[in-house]
């Protein structure tokens, strides 16, 4: 992971103009078209700039369950100046949890297997899933919790949603009735102009609203593109 939030400014502004309730915070989902894009990076940048401006708290949600890369990186200090994930709270919000793990754990919860850990001097929250709780051959997969979202919303003025790439995971299509913006990330030189806007029309054509491209790993930094499919 890198600390991109000098790059993030643009993104940063065009987020603040997506429509919200008075009491409700906004969810933005970063989403690559292909894997290795940087978007844990993007979305990890993207919240503490969030933290940093929030009245409530920013959650950073990562969708990749097995992996958990957001807390790796927060762990090894992605930025000098963000500190390390804390103490572990229940992070199922008293809701329906937003995976399920098959087969069904007999001696360990279901819904407390995603925690939320606060960061040294921000008010942001950070997910984990304990895939150390999982036994051989389980799996875990999302599935839809709208009470769970809201519930989140209601104590968040923003939510970031770090979205596995959709070559390899559907997970971004079945939460887009949960988001309020999509911000996708591209690999400069690497991935191509069709990838994006394939990705731009399919996640539009199931009701997402895509509201630009961060173009990432330019030298060292990145950029933001409303119109990068034009």
């Amino acid at each position: 992971m890198r600390d991109l939030r000098e790059d993030l400014e643009y993104t940063w502004r065009s987020a603040t103009r997506v429509p919200s309730s008075p009491d409700d915070g906004r969810v933005i989902m970063f989403v690559s078209p292909t894997t290795g894009a940087g978007t844990t990076s993007v979305a990890s940048s993207f919240a503490c700039l969030a933290a940093r401006r929030a009245e409530k708290q920013a959650w950073l949600v990562d969708l990749d369950l097995r992996r958990n890369h957001v807390f790796r990186g927060f762990e090894q200090r992605f930025a000098r100046d963000i500190g390390r994930p804390g103490r572990a709270y229940d992070a199922s919000l008293r809701k329906d949890p937003i995976y399920a793990v098959s087969p069904r754990l007999v001696d360990v919860k279901q819904n407390k297997l995603l925690t939320a850990h606060d960061i040294d001097g921000l008010p942001l929250l950070i997910t984990r899933f304990r895939t150390e709780r999982l036994n051989a051959g389980q799996k875990v997969t999302l599935k839809s919790s709208p009470d769970w979202w809201k519930a989140l919303r209601k104590i968040s003025d923003w939510v970031v949603v770090d979205a596995p790439a959709l070559d390899r995971s559907m997970a971004a299509f079945s939460l887009i009735n949960e988001v309020d913006a999509i911000i996708l990330v591209a690999e400069a030189d690497q991935t191509r102009p069709e990838d994006i806007m394939l990705a731009r029309r399919d996640l539009q054509a199931r009701g997402g609203r895509v509201i630009g491209t961060v173009l990432n790993k330019i030298g060292a930094d990145a950029c933001f593109a409303d119109r990068f499919s034009a």
